[in-house]
């Protein structure tokens, strides 16, 4: 019991800096004149209620934290902060007359946070401009990870960040140091998040966005959320051009953020480009979003032109865990839809604000396999695993294959239980697949025009878990569950 206080405390630390969050929809309630400022302002005050009891209640308990204190640390602040992220939900819809479930509103608010894009609220133009401001700035948040931010923050509380870094980071960047000082890290990955937020705002405002709209899907983008103010998604805008710009940015936002950093910091962008997993990347989601526009194409769905401006949009929409449509891509050959369901579990780089199992990771298995087939012609044959010129070290392999075991039964078991409540095949099976790889979108009844509130409570649970899962990378949850973890 005494390890998980000092991690309390720190908890109540990332509460405070929650509650400035809640500030935006508050401003812009009093900005449109809703009226609903007294609920946001409530959320405000219960939220830093929590974390002064936390933080000046365990004052006693302060200590550096140890890899195990990050672990527990990530897993806590991914469990509660959608509670106090549902708080508005719950709050401002039972105010204007459209009162949310409990396991409605958490699940839209774990959707948002680990930037999935699931929902389960129709009538989104309707809803008060300061519930979809929250809804989508939610993902902006999620997306580089409300616990980086906090890693240049708690420092100056007296809480060291480098254990709170590695839980969190994904795959083997959380190894890497990009300058001396993990604050400094943070720092810089998020300068770079909010230098193309800027870039992307001013880019949708530019092609005809209005200002609101602009921010909200710039939130949408850049965090590769999809969480959209509109039923119809981004069909709303039936434009061209915003949909070239959204392209653009869910590509860049697709590949290691890191990379930009560094290539920013030292002025020399042939680091980037050459950069293995990067390229793997947008060869892929470029190579994929050519394939289907060639199969719309080939089987008469679209003419040349607009088989390569939805093939590319949608590919690259579902493939970077975005889950953006503009048309219902159900009624395409087969093939295509669940092409890109599959892409969204590789189709993004590790240190992105992308989901699923990271390129990084699918590169190293092939590696390894053709070295494993190679080593049957020629048993004695000394062949290390390379990547980018870099000879990968034997336990990063063998994490890899862990988290590919473990990633493949996490589908399987939960696509069991879906099943076990009558759900059809294909429905509970991408269910599972979309919200482990935080895609949002998926088949059968749960389609880019369709929503996820066609399923019951208990499915809702199950995706939330899976969601939960998928934003934590799995690993870092189910080391909680080991005997291992707890032994002193």
């Amino acid at each position: 019991m005494s390890d998980i206080l000092p991690v309390l405390r720190v908890l109540g630390a990332l509460l405070a800096i929650f509650a400035i969050s809640l500030c935006v929809p508050l401003a812009t309630s009093l900005w449109a004149h809703e009226g609903l400022w007294p609920q946001y302002a409530l959320c405000i005050a219960l939220t830093c209620l929590a974390s002064v009891l936390l933080w000046v209640g365990l004052r006693e308990h302060q200590r550096e934290l140890l890899p195990r204190h990050g672990v527990m640390l990530v897993s806590l602040v991914w469990l509660v902060l959608p509670l106090f992220a549902a708080l508005p939900l719950l709050m401002v819809m039972q105010a204007i007359g459209r009162p949310m479930a409990f396991t409605h509103a958490y699940f839209e608010a774990v959707s948002g946070l680990t930037t999935t894009g699931s929902t389960v609220l129709s009538s989104l133009d309707t809803l008060p401009l300061s519930v979809n401001m929250w809804r989508t700035f939610m993902q902006w948040m999620g997306g580089m990870g409300i616990l980086i931010l906090a890693v240049a923050v708690l420092p100056l509380l007296g809480v060291g960040g480098s254990q709170l870094f590695k839980a969190e980071a994904a795959g083997p960047v959380k190894d890497t140091k990009l300058t001396p000082r993990m604050t400094e890290t943070a720092k810089g990955l998020w300068g770079v998040y909010v230098l193309f937020s800027v870039a992307c705002a001013l880019a949708y405002w530019a092609a005809g966005m209005a200002p609101q709209d602009a921010v909200m899907h710039m939130f949408a983008t850049v965090s590769l959320g999809g969480l959209s103010p509109h039923d119809a998604s981004f069909g709303y805008f039936h434009s061209p051009l915003m949909e070239a710009i959204a392209l653009v940015f869910m590509l860049f936002a697709s590949c290691n953020f890191a990379l930009y950093f560094i290539a920013l910091r030292k002025g020399n962008w042939r680091g980037w480009w050459f950069d293995p997993e990067m390229r793997a990347t947008i060869t892929v989601l470029v190579g994929g979003g050519l394939l289907v526009a060639l199969l719309l194409w080939a089987k008469g769905v679209y003419g040349p032109l607009q088989a390569l401006r939805y093939g590319m949009f949608h590919v690259v929409s579902v493939a970077t865990t975005t889950g953006f449509a503009t048309v219902d891509y159900l009624h395409w050959p087969v093939f295509a839809p669940a092409f890109m369901l599959l892409l969204s579990g590789v189709a993004t780089s590790a240190g992105s604000t992308g989901g699923g199992i990271k390129m990084v990771r699918m590169l190293i298995l092939v590696k390894q396999a053709g070295r494993e087939m190679t080593r049957i012609v020629h048993p004695r044959s000394v062949q290390p695993v390379r990547l980018g010129g870099r000879v990968i070290d034997r336990r990063m392999i063998f994490a890899v294959l862990a988290f590919m075991l473990v990633y493949g039964a996490t589908i399987i078991v939960l696509s069991m239980v879906m099943l076990l409540t009558d759900l059809d095949l294909v429905t509970a099976f991408s269910a599972v697949v979309a919200s482990v790889h935080c895609t949002g979108p998926g088949l059968g009844q749960l389609g880019p025009m369709s929503n996820y509130a066609v399923l019951s409570d208990f499915q809702l649970w199950i995706c939330t878990l899976a969601m939960l899962l998928g934003r934590l990378e799995i690993l870092s949850f189910m080391a909680l569950l080991t005997p291992a973890f707890w032994r002193r």
